[in-house]
């Protein structure tokens, strides 16, 4: 049986290089998108429904605060939530490579905590915020333990299959030199589970993102999420669609500077693709 290719090579014409071509086609996949999107939106929704051209005209206004009285700051809500995100991120990525790194080390802590983390990596986290609710109040407590939960359990399960996949001729060196528990965990298992500790830091990011907005707008916490809802409740889908797209590339964004990173302190992996 013929090898199916990883991946089709865009042949050259006129000169021009492979990753222009690509470039060139993702831009012209993104126009005729918001090319589909004006026409049917102005074709089959009604007038106050988002379209690129009412997106385009309320991003200054937005940007600049200019809204209407009443209306939540779009700044000061995307400091709330980036600043939620970013701690909740911080707390999930210390509690996640901890952990992991114990429950590959440490057969007793892989058997009894393993299947319990597995079991809430499958759950929608969001569903925990009623319940947090009832545990901490309507506070920013409960975005902040969605958001810290949802960044550590993919974290915490890439750290633990990069330290199992260590080879064992590794530790056995490590030892023979009488290398210190420690020595083995943060300086050859922690490092051998770089890669996977990138992978699921770009899992985590979104997750950590869905949990921030979502607890917003349940718990009614300054936000973005809050900000989205108000926005929609009162027919500004403009002015909505902004936040959206903000929290789009503020994702895009951080998974970008993953990548760059693999790329800058991890060379070595996966230098073919």
């Amino acid at each position: 049986m013929a090898s199916v290719p990883h991946e089709v090579a865009i042949p050259r014409t006129y000169g021009v290089s492979a990753r222009t071509q690509r470039t060139f086609l993702r831009i012209a996949t993104g126009v005729i998108l918001l090319v589909l999107w004006e026409v049917l939106v102005r074709w089959l929704a009604p007038p106050f429904v988002a379209r690129p051209v009412t997106v385009a005209r309320a991003l200054p206004h937005v940007l600049a605060n200019h809204l209407p009285p009443g209306t939540p700051t779009f700044w000061g809500a995307a400091e709330a939530t980036v600043v939620a995100s970013a701690e909740g991120l911080a707390i999930g990525i210390v509690g996640g490579v901890l952990v992991g790194l114990t429950m590959g080390r440490l057969r007793t802590a892989d058997r009894l905590l393993r299947f319990y983390i597995s079991t809430f990596f499958a759950m929608p986290i969001i569903a925990l915020v009623p319940v947090m609710t009832l545990w901490f109040g309507y506070s920013s407590t409960v975005r902040l333990y969605i958001v810290a939960l949802g960044a550590f359990l993919p974290i915490c399960l890439n750290v633990y299959d990069g330290t199992r996949s260590l080879p064992a001729s590794f530790v056995e060196v490590a030892q023979s030199y009488r290398a210190r528990w420690w020595n083995v965990w943060f300086g050859i298992a922690l490092p051998a589970s770089l890669p996977y500790l990138l992978a699921g830091f770009k899992l985590a990011v979104g997750r950590v993102l869905v949990g921030a907005v979502v607890a917003e707008y349940i718990v009614n916490l300054k936000g973005l999420g809050s900000y989205i809802v108000f926005d929609s409740r009162t027919f500004h889908q403009p002015e909505m669609m902004v936040a959206v797209l903000f929290l789009a590339l503020l994702g895009v964004s951080v998974n970008a500077a993953a990548d760059l990173a693999t790329r800058r302190f991890l060379p070595w992996y996966r230098r073919s693709e």
